[in-house]
């Protein structure tokens, strides 16, 4: 299947060419990688300190399949952010093995880990994800997510103290991703530990991801929202192509599944909720990218698609 016809709307500069021959004096820049088990909130936490909604975010587990750049620029500093797949047991499926060995690899290729965590909660898989923080050796920031949901505050202090005790964290950072609390102080954290280093990116660029992309992770949200128990893992969204003409852009995309009889449950009798899938992913698109689009849905059935390496590739997930 070919991919969209339209050019990317950022490029990517090297990430060992910087911008400039050097780093003003003070200025720091790098990678700062968010790792974590799955559900901890690292895609909003991602959208809160970057300031826009970049990554895609629903309370169903392992949501994010693919690795998110998110580019935020200070004073003194200019933070290239990770969002990653939850690192997670039981990768029974060829598109879990991928979303471990994404994560895993943003973890290697990044300056500053920040190690994400649920407030009041601690798992076999943040055990996991710990010890790939220390084997990494990397600089690291326990993020404590979804303080909000802890009443009284108090009772959040022997958690803290406890996950201190885990390793040897530069700092540990009680947030509210939801709320946008302690944001502000979190990103003056990241920038700080990051290298003496010119700019990376042109100040401009918020992330690394294209039209289409944005586009496809939009629709699997509604689809994820819309279906609640029935089928969010079995299904893949594929831009087949873009098109532009008098001012508004057109997206053909597939939804895959991987079995017959999801295909039914989402069209929804007499097509009713693909119409809603696709009303409520062109409206907050429309807004998110200060487009005029219009979607074209089809539903196609590809069995087990989740175990076929091509199409995994296909979807950019291998």
């Amino acid at each position: 299947m070919s991919g969209p016809d339209l050019p990317v709307e950022e490029a990517t500069p090297p990430t060992d060419t910087p911008l400039s021959g050097s780093a003003p004096e003070g200025f720091r820049a790098g990678f700062a990688a968010l790792v974590g088990r799955p559900n901890v909130g690292k895609s909003m936490l991602l959208n809160a300190l970057v300031g826009e909604k970049l990554s895609i975010v629903t309370h169903r587990p392992q949501t994010t399949r693919h690795r998110v750049l998110g580019i935020v620029n200070l004073a003194q500093a200019q933070i290239a952010f990770v969002d990653t797949p939850g690192l997670h047991h039981g990768a029974r499926r060829a598109l879990n093995r991928a979303m471990n060995r994404t994560a895993a690899s943003a973890l290697a290729d990044a300056d500053v880990l920040l190690f994400v965590v649920e407030a009041g909660k601690w798992t076999s898989e943040d055990e996991l994800v710990l010890e790939r923080v220390r084997e990494s050796g990397l600089p690291t920031l326990a993020i404590v997510n979804k303080v909000d949901l802890i009443f009284p505050r108090e009772r959040l202090l022997p958690y803290l103290q406890e996950l201190g005790a885990r390793h040897v964290f530069r700092d540990v950072v009680p947030v509210s991703a939801l709320e946008s609390d302690n944001v502000e102080r979190t990103r003056d954290l990241i920038a700080a530990a990051l290298p003496p280093s010119p700019q990376l990116f042109p100040p401009e660029m918020r992330t690394d991801r294209d039209t289409g992309f944005r586009i496809a992770e939009m629709l699997r949200e509604k689809l994820t929202l819309e279906l609640q128990e029935e089928v969010p893992y079995g299904i893949a969204v594929e831009i087949e192509r873009l098109a532009e003409e008098e001012g508004q852009l057109t997206a053909y995309a597939v939804i895959w599944v991987d079995r017959p009889g999801q295909k039914p449950i989402v069209i929804g009798p007499r097509g009713e909720r693909l119409k809603r899938i696709g009303r409520a992913a062109r409206l907050e698109l429309n807004t998110l990218l200060g487009l005029r689009l219009h979607i074209e849905l089809w539903v196609k059935v590809r069995e087990d698609w989740a175990d076929n390496a091509k199409l995994l590739q296909t979807l950019g997930l291998e």
